[in-house]
């Protein structure tokens, strides 16, 4: 593919400033289509890119190498699919889609139509996590992994009120958060199954708070822990070697500022979906991963209250309906 790629945007929320200003960042990716509901998020696009109000409308129009999908979580799996379907490459916001079937039905038609399937995790580009997993002495064994996302979700929501409706976002914490924690442990440790895991909920019955524990293939161990009522934020990863040593990052060290680390990890994100694009890389498996464990989580939730005689309160993203 010659020239710069280029992409389309579904999806003006709170995440879209982050891809916009990193399209500033690489000359061989061009922003080429936007698309939203409202339009007062059009607005500021208008004489510059075509813009429109029905992502059927942007694929209709044609001119576009790829899309970004940056749409609510349970809408998901209905634009990629039809993106798909029209033979559009799609980097679409973690998490893949709210329910595991769907994100499994949207993994399928991609390989099947040969068309790339990116879900993007943001922090698997973050400069100091990449500096933790370099510090790793070669050859040294790693026994345990913890990560802690915590947070209060009201403040990082936004306008993108729908963050709060678990059945828009699929649940809370483990939905939407947990996908992001749990791409760092693969990316440290390889693939991962859940072995424990306790979920907290407030009086509406949303996720608030969850402590996962994981084990990998290796025999390595983690920890997740996630929080949505955190007050103020603490993201960072901490490593433990079989001989030891204890090495740590914070993910948003030398990021002074609320959101700022997200400036340089979708910089990442854009370069590497560009990459994958480019060179029709299968990159489906990561997001359905994410969307597999979330759905575990809540599995043994559901599970351990059925056993105690209580309802567990509903979760669109544990794959059980």
């Amino acid at each position: 593919m010659s020239g710069a790629l280029r992409v389309g945007i579904v999806g003006l929320g709170v995440i879209s400033r982050f891809y916009v200003k990193a399209f500033d960042e690489l000359p061989d990716v061009e922003l080429a289509a936007v698309c939203d509901l409202r339009a007062d998020a059009l607005a500021p696009f208008e004489g510059k890119v075509p813009t429109f109000a029905d992502y059927r409308d942007m694929i209709a129009a044609g001119g576009l190498d790829a899309v970004v999908v940056n749409v609510p979580n349970d809408v998901h799996a209905q634009v990629c699919g039809d993106l798909i379907a029209a033979g559009l490459p799609v980097c679409v916001e973690k998490p893949l889609a709210t329910r595991v079937e769907d994100g499994r039905e949207l993994v399928r038609a991609a390989r099947e139509k040969g068309v790339v399937l990116f879900t993007s995790f943001h922090r698997r580009y973050n400069d100091n996590v990449l500096d933790l997993i370099a510090r790793v002495p070669a050859g040294a064994e790693l026994r345990h992994v913890t990560v802690r996302y915590l947070e209060m979700i009201e403040e990082h929501a936004g306008d993108d009120h729908w963050y709060l409706d678990p059945e828009r976002c699929g649940g809370g914490c483990v939905a939407d958060n947990g996908p992001n924690a749990f791409d760092t442990v693969r990316q440290i440790v390889g693939e991962v199954t859940v072995t424990d895991s306790k979920v907290v909920r407030d009086a509406q019955g949303t996720d608030r708070q969850a402590t996962v524990e994981l084990r990998a293939e290796s025999g390595a161990t983690a920890r997740v822990l996630l929080d949505w009522a955190y007050p103020g934020e603490t993201k960072d990863v901490e490593l433990t070697l079989a001989d030891g040593t204890v090495l740590t990052a914070d993910m948003l060290g030398g990021h002074d500022g609320f959101k700022t680390s997200l400036w340089h990890e979708y910089v990442g994100v854009l370069r590497d979906f560009a990459s994958a694009v480019r060179a029709g890389e299968d990159r489906s498996h990561g997001g359905l991963a994410a969307l597999e464990l979330v759905a575990d989580v809540y599995r043994r939730e559901a599970e351990e209250a059925g056993a105690g005689g209580v309802s567990a309160a509903p979760h669109a993203g544990g794959g059980a309906r």
